[in-house]
């Protein structure tokens, strides 16, 4: 009886063990990713986070991530980073001056994620409310000492290593100091070039759509849903032409209400920002081949939530500079291979997190 009993017990332990072989074998490696969508709010700290989604009517997306870690956000030269070096630290992995696009600290141009990827095959897009020459989105596809040559920026287009990009921008393309006109050039390299134009929504793989001299007009100004049908057009014609894809989506307004001390405009861009995130996140809960990560270059303003005294539900808020501040800014992920990006981590460790998700570093 004691044999039998015996018997009985090890074939259970042993059925145990091939239940949970996978635990004894430790954590599977993720899924790679077929899409990613990084969303990046300019400017975009904790406290703004906090402080305009405490008052949002509608579905906080901040809330949906489980996965969530804060980057470090200096520069090569600067404690306090600029939009061109915290955007470029994302494309290329190296901490650049600030000022600079997609060039090391040693001013050297070096290949970011949209020339890895184009190696590869993927569709490439960049999404912004500012023009699509400023400095985050510059970052994916330029490589220039200054932010400032947004005449030259432009040029970087013509050489395919970003197929779709939507915002402002019409002067960089059609005023330039050399009189060219750029949009005509980009056709000839087989760009559907839009400007001046009504909301149309057409299907082509390489596609340079500017609605605005500069930057977009701001949400107070009648902006609409243009960055949330602008993200839509550009990823379902990246999916459509190429399958696997990298689209960057920039709330660049965010950082505009900071520099100007103006919390509402900050809110009501961080509002769309919102809802641009909580659409991708539905599309991706959907898709289940798509990455999502969400996080700022930089905060804007050194913004704090002060005590109201005259109604303690509320909160006052107050801006220490009119700059950027060097504290760190929270980092959000879902997706296929969205547990790399917990934890506290430099800048720069974005870059990589992307390349061994995506295989670009020979895995």
């Amino acid at each position: 009886m004691k044999r039998i009993f015996t018997m009985k017990l090890l074939s259970l332990l042993a059925f145990l063990l091939t239940l949970n072989a996978s635990a004894w074998a430790g954590p599977k490696k993720p899924k790679k990713p077929k899409h990613v969508i990084f969303l990046i709010g300019d400017g975009m700290g904790l406290a703004q986070i906090s402080g305009a989604m405490s008052t949002y009517k509608g579905q906080n997306a901040f809330e949906r991530f489980k996965v969530i870690g804060f980057s470090k956000t200096s520069s090569a030269d600067n404690y306090v980073t600029d939009s061109g070096a915290g955007a470029t630290v994302f494309s290329i992995g190296k901490k650049a001056k600030n000022g600079a696009i997609g060039v090391d600290s040693a001013e050297k141009s070096k290949d970011g994620l949209f020339e890895l990827l184009k190696i590869k095959g993927w569709g490439t897009g960049v999404v912004a409310t500012s023009s699509i020459t400023h400095a985050t989105p510059a970052a994916f596809y330029a490589h220039v000492i200054s932010r400032k040559s947004q005449d030259e920026i432009s040029e970087f287009l013509v050489r395919k290593t970003c197929d779709i990009a939507i915002g402002g921008g019409n002067q960089f393309f059609l005023k330039r100091k050399d009189n060219r006109n750029l949009y005509n050039e980009l056709t000839e390299f087989g760009y559907l070039t839009l400007h001046d134009t009504s909301w149309v929504e057409p299907l082509a793989n390489k596609l340079i759509y500017t609605l605005a001299e500069d930057g977009m007009p701001k949400m107070s100004e009648g902006r609409g849903d243009f960055l949330l049908k602008a993200t839509k057009l550009a990823s379902r014609n990246l999916q459509h032409h190429y399958g696997n894809y990298f689209l960057m989506v920039e709330g660049s307004q965010i950082d505009w209400g900071g520099h100007d001390n103006d919390y509402e405009y900050m809110a009501a861009e961080l509002y769309d920002f919102n809802e641009v995130i909580n659409a991708v996140l539905d599309a991706a809960i959907k898709d289940g081949n798509t990455l999502v990560v969400v996080t700022a270059d930089h905060e804007t303003g050194g913004l704090s939530l002060l005590e109201n005294k005259e109604d303690k539900s509320t909160f006052k808020p107050n801006y220490a500079s009119k700059g950027h501040s060097g504290i760190m800014v929270p980092v959000f992920a879902f997706g296929p291979g969205a547990e790399e990006f917990a934890g506290i981590y430099e800048n720069t460790a974005i870059h990589y997190k992307f390349l061994k998700l995506l295989g670009l570093n020979g895995k």
